[in-house]
């Protein structure tokens, strides 16, 4: 088992971390005005979006075996307000909730896979606590890169396999059409 639990751990930490590069690599091709531009009214801005995963990530992954993952200092409601002050300031909340995260999830071990912990007094496994938290986050990056997609307009490059060239790509890198 503590194999299997090894190869979950580290699926998790590439799904995490292959999402975290897709998001990042569209945020990069953000002006600063853009990060904190709202492309409809109802919407929330790249920033805001970002602002919340990382107090979500923070939340969920500071002291995970041990606490309830919605922590009484968080504050929730304010994640959903743009304060920031410059794109660092940005940059530097998102990658706190980064390191929260990897820094639990890394910590963890086959043992802990058979742990229960609360998420908002409700129990969880933790295999379903961090699918949850999985699924929020990738839920969310795909905001920003859709966001980030429709502000860049004409300047967005591809970040993966550009439409018509599935085939080509094949080729090169397996050999198959």
């Amino acid at each position: 088992m503590a194999d299997l639990a090894a190869l979950y751990i580290d699926a998790t930490i590439d799904a995490f971390q292959a999402n975290r590069k897709l998001t990042e690599k569209a945020v990069g091709q953000l002006s600063d005005e853009q990060l904190r531009t709202a492309i409809d009214p109802e919407v929330n801005s790249v920033a805001v979006i970002m602002k919340h995963v990382a107090g979500n990530l923070i939340s969920r992954w500071t002291d995970f075996l041990t606490t309830d993952g919605e922590k009484p200092w968080r504050n929730r409601d304010d994640e959903f307000v743009d304060a920031f002050q410059n794109r660092r300031e940005i940059l530097d909340r998102w990658e706190l909730g980064w390191s929260c995260l990897f820094r639990a999830i890394h910590a963890l071990n086959a043992d802990d896979l058979a742990k229960t912990v609360m998420i908002r007094g409700v129990p969880h496994s933790v295999p379903l606590a961090i699918q949850r938290s999985l699924g929020h986050t990738c839920y969310h990056c795909g905001q920003i890169v859709q966001a980030a997609r429709v502000l860049a307009g004409e300047r967005w490059t591809t970040l993966t396999i550009a439409r018509g060239d599935s085939q080509q790509f094949n080729e090169a890198n397996w050999g198959k059409g």
